[in-house]
């Protein structure tokens, strides 16, 4: 998957991000859908941050992004053979899939739904995946609102709020218009090959 190249105020925005996520901070930042609350996804109190930031009950596992097939290969416990083919299928289209376990010490517990399962998406939008590259590991990617709110879908609609929460604050991509971005369609993987449409 190739990554559109950065501006270098696009670099620098990313540089600053990564510092404050490998100090177990919080950022707010533009993902291949909507904006997203990120946090270092292996890190349990990172996470547990975002869960108070949005008034979620953390029952609710978070969506985790990484910038490559190679990188979901090192987060999820096993991707079928199916699981290959949908990621190719929509490659241009954000999708999260639901694998059923994530690999070892790969993501904080606080990202597993009851059953263990782990939604991950590989994005191929510059500034997240660059963020993912200099992590050098997966990012927590949930919706920039408080829990039971409308997402926003840019970042003029973000509640003051969560910018207020947040340790860092990408500059990129502010000015884009309401309306531009929607959340990413959402498949589970089931037993035998099988696909369940979630959203």
């Amino acid at each position: 998957m190739k990554h559109p190249s950065l501006t270098e105020e696009q670099a620098a925005d990313v540089r600053a991000a990564v510092e404050t996520l490998r100090k177990g901070g919080v950022i707010l930042y533009p993902t291949d859908t909507i904006w997203g609350l990120g946090c270092d996804a292996r890190n349990p109190e990172a996470v547990r941050r975002i869960f108070d930031i949005k008034h979620r009950a953390d029952a609710k596992a978070l969506i985790t992004l990484v910038d490559s097939v190679a990188a979901l290969e090192r987060t999820v416990a096993e991707i079928p053979e199916v699981g290959y083919q949908l990621l190719e299928a929509t490659e241009d289209t954000p999708t999260t899939i639901i694998y059923d376990a994530a690999a070892p010490g790969a993501l904080a517990p606080e990202l597993m739904a009851e059953d263990g399962s782990v939604g991950v998406r590989v994005t191929s939008e510059a500034i997240s995946a660059a963020i993912c590259r200099g992590l050098r590991g997966p990012l927590v990617s949930t919706s920039a609102n408080i829990s039971g709110q409308k997402a926003p879908s840019c970042f003029a609609e973000i509640d003051p709020e969560i910018i207020r929460a947040a340790d860092y604050v990408c500059t990129s991509r502010r000015h884009e218009a309401p309306g531009s971005a929607k959340p990413s369609a959402i498949l589970k993987l089931g037993a035998g090959g099988t696909i369940k449409i979630i959203r």
